[in-house]
């Protein structure tokens, strides 16, 4: 009997070794960051997964959904062409199939509008908003004397969270996710001097306040946060800037929130080694490149350098990488399938995705 056990015990674990792809233990996260397709894209997108993230080795996939689906709790805050269930599963199913890590995003706090227009949130529940003094012009330009960028919602206005966790929730079951991504870069909107709520409270105190309230919300459902890393870098400091980091005061705030909470940390014009500083602070942290394939080869060399030569308990938080793609997903699959070239002047986010697996795709073999 005891020669059976320990026969079983040994065949059991090489199945999982097996199992384990040699870049599981290498970089364990290899990730695509995109929003959710719209419902008369889907067949592409799906067929998009299945075919070409499987073969990449992509392993984790966030889906900015933000107002793009069906959602029964709010039906008021429903956008156009949204993903109805239906839609949903099937690329729940799809990423199952490939053994792809499903994780949906709302853009929480910040990024509640976009140049002239307002987010669903801000448009159906304008009392939300934190600048409710600032309109919106026609024509929008930066640098402006508002200095708006986006709005933010308030992070104390008493029936916020009523409607924004009960849209977290629903998004989780469809999406039959553990984690959830809620957003919170480029936050310049907090603690303004004008809200009856926030104004003159410490900003990074603000900020880590959501942050918690968000984790928390999460944790009482054994659910993990992911927000981007920003905010919580220091950008006088290390002379990041206020894209990158933060030029407010909230990166203070990175003492003040769960170590709990996965980082991550986008860099598009440099490969600054903000990773470090994260997992210094006992955070896992995700690299994240967008449009400069040297950028993101240089990201992945470091993401391997860090993981090989620090200790065991900092090589854990090297979670990965995360390639981040900042458009629609029809236009992406246009230009990754070569029906339309690549509209960015300034970089090409298709060769920095084909490039950075491409890369991965060497370290497996």
């Amino acid at each position: 009997m005891k020669k059976q056990l320990l026969f079983l015990f040994f065949a059991l674990l090489m199945i999982s070794v097996e199992a384990q792809s040699p870049l599981d233990s290498l970089i364990p996260v290899r990730g695509l960051c995109i929003a959710a397709p719209r419902a008369d894209g889907l067949t592409r997108f799906t067929t998009f997964i299945s075919e070409e993230l499987t073969a990449k080795k992509v392993n984790t996939l966030i889906l900015r959904v933000d107002y793009g689906y069906q959602y029964s709790s709010h039906p008021e805050l429903v956008g156009e062409k949204a993903l109805s269930m239906a839609d949903v599963k099937s690329i729940v199913a799809a990423c199952k199939k490939a053994g792809i890590t499903l994780i949906p995003q709302i853009n929480l706090l910040g990024h509640q509008s976009w140049h002239s227009s307002l987010s669903k949130l801000l448009e159906v529940y304008p009392e939300f908003d934190e600048t409710p003094h600032i309109s919106l012009p026609e024509e929008y330009k930066w640098p402006n004397e508002d200095g708006l960028y986006c709005k933010s919602y308030c992070p104390l206005h008493p029936g916020v969270h009523d409607i924004v966790f009960e849209l977290v929730d629903e998004i989780l079951d469809v999406f039959e996710s553990d984690h959830f991504h809620a957003g919170m870069d480029e936050v310049f909107y907090i603690g303004n001097p004008d809200c009856p709520r926030c104004g003159g409270k410490d900003k990074a105190e603000l900020f880590a306040g959501e942050v918690v309230r968000i984790r928390n919300h999460l944790a009482l459902r054994k659910k993990k946060l992911w927000i981007w890393g920003d905010r919580l870098i220091d950008g006088k400091t290390t002379g990041i800037g206020m894209w990158e980091a933060s030029m407010n005061s909230t990166h203070r705030a990175i003492d003040l929130i769960p170590k709990d909470i996965v980082i991550c940390d986008w860099h598009y014009e440099r490969p600054d080694q903000t990773p470090v500083y994260f997992a210094t602070k006992g955070f896992d942290v995700v690299t994240c490149p967008w449009r400069n394939p040297a950028v993101a080869g240089k990201q992945l060399e470091l993401l391997i350098g860090n993981r090989e030569s620090s200790t065991q308990v900092m090589k854990q938080r090297f979670r990965g990488v995360l390639q981040t793609i900042w458009t629609s997903a029809d236009n992406f699959l246009d230009m990754y399938y070569g029906k339309k070239p690549n509209e960015d002047p300034n970089g090409d986010q298709i060769a920095t995705f084909n490039r950075l697996f491409e890369e991965i795709g060497k370290l497996n073999n």
